[in-house]
């Protein structure tokens, strides 16, 4: 049996090429791909070379009126892992976006934010040299 590996995960936002520079700058991704697609449509592939999003809109997107957790197939969050939790605290602050939900558990410390489209985005480290003071580590 062999084992999978996720590849990519496919959203739609409001602007692709928006949504793909604030990625970028966030987490030092790079565009694989973009151009057009379905149903007159753009798509973004923002990521690394092995994992990325792949940021779709179409010409006339609907906002979703349903709550995400409560919902049988909506996303609920993305979980980026990263090497300096305080660093993408102040980016994300600099991007403004809303850092929240701030914890440490055991193996890591964690926040949230969510970007302009309300789409969340959990960043977790795992670097033993993080606050383990969650209430400290929001002071900063």
């Amino acid at each position: 049996m062999s084992i999978g590996m996720l590849e990519h995960i496919n959203l739609t936002v409001k602007d692709p090429k928006k949504t793909a520079a604030n990625l970028i700058d966030l987490f030092g991704w790079h565009i694989r791909w973009e151009g057009a697609s379905m149903d007159n449509g753009y798509t973004v592939h923002v990521g690394t070379d092995t994992q990325y999003l792949a940021l779709y809109a179409t010409g006339n997107p609907r906002e979703s009126k349903e709550e995400n957790y409560k919902t049988i197939n909506g996303l609920n969050h993305i979980a980026i892992v990263v090497e300096d939790l305080d660093a993408l605290k102040k980016a994300v602050m600099s991007a403004g976006f809303k850092p929240y939900n701030f914890g440490h558990y055991e193996p890591g410390h964690r926040f949230y934010f969510n970007d302009q489209d309300g789409i969340e985005f959990e960043v977790v480290s795992y670097n033993d040299q993080q606050t383990p003071f969650y209430e400290d580590y929001i002071a900063k």
